[in-house]
């Protein structure tokens, strides 16, 4: 069990986020007093917002949340650790507590943003056609934009910090090797040289992914138009473009 948070104090004085008030009071004929309502502690603009009450982690898993909201919303540099205690309800101190500072808060937003996006992307690669494969991998990276676009928005901004996991770029690098290792056997079925596949499988993986960071604005065509103009350019080359490409796999949309 996580101890009490040493600065996340009650304006009754009391430790973690306990609610304040849980003494009864009697009225003077012995009788029980009216129950007190869970204190409140004044917000910016004068208005009040009610403690909550809260495990370590919790509280650890919220502030998180409330941190990848603004890290996306205003990047790092126009994010303060003032403006995510004030959105969490708590002292700056409690954020502190928990990451050791603005840096640490964001090093874990990115790191699992990018497990999330990688765990996604190799876990969509389970066609045995290599046309397949592409297709899934571009639908892949689209729907993580469409569920954790916050995220993505973190992802494709310079680090400012060291992470465990490395860049943007580090990432792509690492869904690459998954794709390397199907695009060699692919090499040699065809009888190409399978010593290529490492640099193939980047032109591949950086190919959906810069088109990702330009969907991320647009949202137009859809995503299945997206990813089977993707598939065309990459299967065919521009000599070869389909008019009218269209997608082989079981997923249409």
């Amino acid at each position: 069990m996580r101890r009490a948070l040493k600065h996340d104090v009650g304006v009754n004085g009391s430790n973690g986020d306990s609610a304040a008030g849980h003494r009864t009071s009697r009225t003077q004929d012995g009788g029980p007093a009216p129950a007190r309502t869970r204190s409140t502690a004044p917000a910016r603009g004068g208005k009040s917002r009610a403690r909550v009450r809260m495990t370590g982690k919790q509280r650890r898993e919220q502030l998180l949340e409330i941190g990848r909201s603004v890290f996306a919303e205003r990047g790092y540099e126009g994010t303060s650790v003032e403006e995510i205690a004030e959105r969490a309800g708590v002292s700056k101190p409690v954020v502190y507590e928990h990451f050791g500072g603005k840096e640490g808060l964001y090093a874990v937003v990115v790191d699992r943003e990018m497990q999330l996006l990688l765990d996604m992307v190799t876990g969509a690669l389970t066609g045995g056609h290599s046309r397949e494969l592409l297709e899934q991998a571009a639908f892949a990276l689209m729907d993580y934009i469409d569920t954790s676009t916050d995220g993505f928005k973190i992802l494709v901004r310079d680090s400012p910090v060291a992470q465990s996991t490395g860049s943007f770029a580090s990432l792509i690098s690492d869904i690459a090797v998954q794709v390397e290792d199907i695009l060699g056997l692919e090499f040699k079925s065809r009888g190409f040289d399978p010593r290529l596949a490492p640099m193939y499988s980047q032109m591949l993986v950086g190919m959906v992914a810069l088109t990702g960071q330009w969907w991320l604005e647009v949202r137009k065509p859809q995503k299945a138009e997206v990813a089977a103009h993707l598939v065309n350019l990459a299967w065919h080359g521009l000599e070869g473009l389909e008019r009218h490409p269209k997608l082989v796999g079981d997923r249409k949309g």
